[in-house]
């Protein structure tokens, strides 16, 4: 069957269709969305919602000449389409295959590698500034959505970009979303605007009826130029763009392929930063995912017919527990607080939401307020818990280092999505965290071995007056029961699992599990390896390395973090400084790269995480050394 998606080898072929072809070729890609997501998991809904925009980005622009830059990026994957990766479509997420993100090295389409909010603004007016230093004239268009607007470097960079003057073109992609629905006062102020009348027709008949007047003075010229701001902002509540120096335009349909085309041509030729208001419908097209857009944001793969998702196991998943257990705490304790950058749900915090709704903050995309106001509300008696992914407690450094652990206020930050996650790839790995959080005076690091593990962990930062990070993986738990009453762990204090004669593996969080199997492949070769479930990354548990270096001679340190800064060098460097020069010790975990995407499994087999690779490189080692 022919398709008009199959004649697109190069975007500048959009310019030879007409509008019921491109019309019929956003049905076709739809339907290629749906189908391919629903075997490859991935981001559905946005993209569903920016066909007809994509489309129409690539039918005006020039595309590699004209740069487009995706905010976070999980919406690319109809530019992909339309830029020559159709046939490798169906690798998406998938090892060696196309990534769900754009990345320079992949396409020269992909003017800017993102994965994480708020920066396309930011890079588009890197891109636009280089381009005027050099004298060329190409076009710079950032596309940003709704939910970005409350990350604060997209305020940064709108506030030089209108400052510098430079031309450039913003797409604000409207649809009342990120993940989950979107907070704060810019959705309510987006909210007003996409009900107003259109304000560009507004203003341009005012304009009109003040050209008509005549020469009247200039008090009364300057009265009737006050006149037609007070209009303005009567239309159109603060008119925030154009105070910041961009020229607006919309809202418009984001679905009228024809109208976003004129939008467009004509936003290339003014002058000066330009900001258009598009909206759009998340997960328009298929009806699951248009009813359950927050669902359909990121998905594993699903039966396209029920758009039911596939299950994955029994077992509770990390975010699961982790949810269910800070709500039964909070109801032993009025102090607990929860807070999350703009998902509750993907953090388990939604039913904490339903059950504490006054206890519960929802901040946006804006995980370094998120922080500080845990500090704020730390410093007036509360036990804040802030819940975030591994890789976007990135985005908040200074504010942990300087507002939380400087002051050592206790403030509890739940890591989930820690270590390898997968198919997302490298801006979503949680590989760094012992590395960027280890070095900070006063905090406390623990990852647990288990679901169980993690609810006893948990209740102990809720009784430890200090700053606690806990850092789990995504997806399910082990399998073991969950044990009450909760306890508190000794701060500090590892767990020795298994004896061994010739070796100790010293693994933390979900490595514990995979080195206890790896002991029982060894110890088929005669090799005798103990197994300590190290719990604290900081502070280690040196009295028990202390006892265990006197009774075997190699220590094998194994985490699902980046080896350079984490659990590993705190090992050396303990037993560096107590002279214990007679201790051998192999680390095992994240080499100094950025881990590709690809499933969890695949990834722990590449960099030999698994039980099976961590039991090869012990034996190599051992032999290296002149032992079995």
């Amino acid at each position: 069957m022919n398709t008009v998606l199959g004649t697109i080898k190069k975007p500048e072929q959009l310019k030879k269709l007409s509008v019921s072809e491109l019309e019929k070729l956003a049905g076709e890609i739809r339907g290629l969305l749906v189908h391919t997501v629903s075997k490859t998991g991935g981001h559905l809904a946005p993209n569903l919602g920016v066909v007809e925009l994509t489309i129409a980005l690539h039918r005006v622009f020039n595309s590699p000449a004209d740069k487009i830059v995706w905010d976070v990026g999980h919406q690319a994957y109809v530019h992909k389409l339309l830029t020559g990766r159709l046939d490798k479509f169906d690798t998406l997420r998938q090892k060696d295959g196309i990534s769900g993100f754009p990345k320079i090295i992949e396409s020269e389409h992909d003017a800017f590698g993102t994965g994480h909010s708020s920066t396309s603004i930011s890079a588009a007016l890197g891109i636009a500034l280089a381009r005027d230093i050099s004298g060329d004239s190409n076009h710079v268009i950032a596309v940003i959505g709704d939910g970005s607007l409350t990350g604060g470097q997209a305020y940064e960079a709108l506030n030089h970009a209108g400052d510098l003057g430079t031309h450039l073109i913003v797409i604000l992609n409207d649809n009342e979303m990120s993940i989950d629905k979107n907070v704060g006062a810019m959705s309510e102020y987006l909210s007003k605007m996409r009900t107003t009348p259109t304000y560009n027709r507004v203003k341009h008949d005012i304009e009109f009826l003040l050209k008509r007047i005549p020469a009247i003075g200039d008090s009364v010229a300057r009265t009737v130029e006050r006149v037609k701001d007070s209009l303005r902002y009567l239309f159109v509540p603060g008119m925030l763009f154009e105070e910041l120096g961009f020229k607006y335009i919309g809202p418009i349909d984001g679905h009228n392929i024809q109208l976003i085309s004129d939008v467009l041509e004509k936003a290339k030729n003014m002058e000066g930063p330009v900001l258009i208001h598009n909206i759009t419908q998340k997960g328009k097209g298929y009806k699951p995912a248009e009813c359950n857009a927050d669902k359909f944001h990121g998905v594993g793969p699903f039966c396209i017919e029920s758009g039911e998702t596939m299950k994955n196991g029994t077992k509770p998943t990390y975010t699961g527990v982790f949810g269910d257990t800070l709500i039964k705490l909070a109801e032993q304790n009025d102090n607990i607080v929860a807070i999350t950058a703009a998902m509750p749900e993907g953090t388990g915090l939604k039913k904490f939401c339903q059950r504490f709704p006054k206890r519960f903050f929802d901040v946006g995309i804006a995980e370094p307020h998120a922080v500080t106001l845990a500090g704020g509300l730390a410093t007036q008696g509360k036990k804040p818990v802030v819940a975030f992914y591994s890789t976007f407690g990135q985005r908040a450094y200074d504010q942990i280092l300087h507002d939380i652990c400087l002051q050592k206020l206790p403030v509890i930050f739940a890591l989930d999505r820690a270590g390898i996650v997968g198919e997302d790839g490298p801006t979503h790995h949680g590989v760094f965290d012992f590395s960027y959080l280890r070095h900070i005076p006063n905090l406390i690091i623990m990852a647990p071995k288990d679901e169980n593990e993690l609810r006893h962990m948990l209740y102990t930062g809720t009784e430890t007056n200090a700053p606690v990070a806990i850092r789990y993986p995504r997806g399910n738990g082990v399998g073991v029961s969950l044990e009450d009453p909760l306890e508190k762990i000794a701060i500090g204090e590892a767990e020795e699992l298994k004896s061994g004669n010739d070796l100790v593996f010293l693994a933390v969080g979900a490595m514990v599990e995979q080195c206890s199997i790896a002991s029982e492949l060894l110890a088929q070769h005669g090799i005798k390896a103990g197994v300590v479930n190290a719990r604290f990354v900081k502070p280690i548990d040196e009295e028990l390395i202390r006892k265990l270096s006197r009774e075997v001679g190699i220590f094998v340190t194994v985490e699902d973090n980046a080896l350079a800064g984490g659990f590993g060098s705190a090992v050396l460097e303990y037993i560096n400084s107590s002279n214990m020069n007679w201790v051998k010790v192999l680390r095992l975990g994240i080499p100094d790269k950025f881990i590709e995407h690809g499933t969890r499994n695949q990834l722990l087999a590449k960099y030999e995480l698994n039980a099976e690779g961590i039991a090869n490189s012990v034996r190599t080692y051992m032999k290296q050394y002149g032992a079995r």
